[in-house]
């Protein structure tokens, strides 16, 4: 196994495991998802954590990048639009906010390596 097969592994590995955290997110309700279900929670406090889909539009990651640094959320991009919308079930998704610190350190963890 090469060095670039072993870090492509790894990537999907790890999506693997930021999507079954936001699934179980979607099961126990500790989550919100949809532009302004999201920006809601950031601006009530209740997210923990927003994740932003890599292929959203670039006014939507403004927006959501200005919010999260203006109420001090952790703001990742990750997946596509399609991705998070499979994840929890539904159509298509820019954002989904985590309301449960749990999850949200699992998916931070994962992220941030």
């Amino acid at each position: 196994m090469t060095n670039e097969e072993s870090k492509t592994g790894l990537k999907a590995n790890i999506e693997r495991k930021v999507f079954s955290y936001i699934g179980l997110a979607m099961k126990s309700g500790n989550l919100v998802s949809g532009e302004f279900a999201t920006e809601k929670a950031i601006k009530t406090g209740q997210a923990v954590l927003v994740l932003v889909a890599e292929d959203a539009s670039n006014n939507t990651k403004k927006k959501f990048t200005n919010k999260c640094n203006y109420y001090d959320v952790p703001l990742y991009f990750f997946g596509t639009k399609k991705d998070l919308g499979k994840a929890i079930g539904k159509e298509l998704r820019s954002t989904i906010g985590l309301i449960d610190c749990g999850l949200a350190d699992g998916i931070r963890k994962q992220l941030d390596n």
